[in-house]
């Protein structure tokens, strides 16, 4: 398999270039915890505010609705803005929004969160399109640094949220409003950033982009590899506890191993692109790691087999290196930043709305057939149309 191997020039990051990872680190460190430490808090919600269980469960589905809107349409203000300029005013309304979210009142909980929602849709969007422009030659090493460090913020938020709220007197509003800081740090990395990437000349029309990206094959295999990935993350992250309690342990047992499956995701996040960044085919690491999903949901379908902590741990890994990869994906295949741009709008709007679904659906197969043997199996099917939507997405070639 040929390796691209940088040349000396290419192995040294200039000094702005260093700001500019700085700036995109502090950007990917803010596109989960927000969301990642509300789950934690639904206790504590539910008693404050007495809402029902369902409307609880919008402050998660809201933003991933948010995503699938947004995402799309991120080209029209990139046009009008510019990258820089464009991730600025998210990174200023994502801390607008998280502080409306803390204001007592059941309006100020829902526009927060919408508002933070279409702040995070398009840090989602262009730190793909940022990695085309600036850093094309090392877009696997810098995708690894950025998707790991999503993972953290997930996996710190998650962590420290019941902490935050109940060993201080931040109460569970102070806990969720403490992530603004990093919205506010982040915001002002990013001020320099401003003059340093002027907005790109884009001769063609959004609409006529978009209709590209319609005809084109593998504009489509990409999304719907970043869909199931992200589909079979949601459904881990709101069933795993559930599943590993129905094979007989307990529900601190259960917790931890969701946080094995976020710890190992952050190991995955971090060696698959770098792995998938050197080479100019990406089909065998796609077959490589379906084969291993398969190998820890089968484990998980089988409780006689024991080893609970193995079959989470290969699941975790390969979310976080799936992950990564449909990142790398939307740099690798697209022909420029711009390009890279309508890509990453067009997979990541279709990629939470599948996503959206999959909790739902496999919850209500639960509640149907009273186990997760038909979820399981359906997981091991979506596995499959993953593996194909991979290996055409890790063909190479351009769009």
């Amino acid at each position: 398999m040929p390796v691209t191997k940088p040349t000396k020039k290419e192995k040294t990051f200039s000094r702005n270039d260093i700001l500019l990872i700085i700036g995109i680190l502090f950007i990917a460190i803010n596109l989960r915890p927000a969301l990642a430490s509300v789950g934690p808090l639904v206790s504590h919600i539910r008693t404050a505010t007495g809402l029902s269980s369902s409307m609880l469960g919008l402050l998660t589905t809201l933003p991933l609705i948010a995503f699938g809107v947004v995402s799309s349409l991120t080209p029209l203000f990139t046009r009008r803005f510019g990258i820089a300029g464009t991730l600025f005013g998210a990174l200023f309304l994502l801390a607008i929004g998280i502080g409306i979210r803390s204001i007592p009142g059941i309006l100020p909980l829902y526009l927060g969160t919408l508002l933070f929602g279409i702040a995070i849709a398009f840090g989602n969007v262009l730190l793909p399109s940022l990695t085309k422009r600036n850093f094309s030659t090392r877009s696997g090493f810098v995708t690894s640094l950025y998707s790991s460090v999503m993972a953290i913020g997930a996996s710190l938020a998650a962590g420290v949220s019941v902490p935050l709220a109940d060993g201080t007197n931040l109460g569970w509003r102070g806990s969720l409003a403490v992530w603004a800081i990093l919205a506010v740090i982040g915001f002002l990395l990013w001020i320099p950033q401003l003059s340093r990437i002027g907005i790109s000349d884009q001769k063609r029309s959004y609409r006529a982009a978009m209709k590209a990206l319609g005809k084109a094959p593998k504009a489509w295999k990409i999304a719907f590899f970043m869909g199931l990935q992200s589909l079979t993350f949601y459904v881990i992250l709101a069933w795993l506890p559930a599943m590993v309690q129905s094979r007989g342990y307990d529900a601190d047992y259960a917790g931890w191993m969701l946080s094995l499956s976020q710890a190992t995701g952050i190991i995955g996040s971090i060696i698959i692109p770098l792995w998938a960044g050197k080479r100019k085919d990406q089909r065998h690491i796609v077959i490589v790691l379906m084969l291993v999903e398969i190998i820890g949901v089968l484990g998980l379908l089988l409780p006689t087999l024991g080893f609970i902590a193995l079959w989470v741990t290969l699941i975790g890994f390969v979310l976080g290196g799936t992950f990564g990869l449909a990142l790398l994906f939307i740099v690798l295949r697209s022909k420029d930043s711009d390009t890279a741009t309508e890509l990453s709008g067009m997979a990541q709007s279709i990629g939470y709305v599948i996503a959206a679904t999959g909790p739902i659906v496999f919850g209500s197969l639960y509640d149907f057939t009273g186990g997760w043997t038909t979820s399981l199996l359906l997981l091991l099917v979506i596995i499959v149309l993953k593996m194909y939507m991979g290996i055409g997405a890790g063909k190479p070639g351009k769009i």
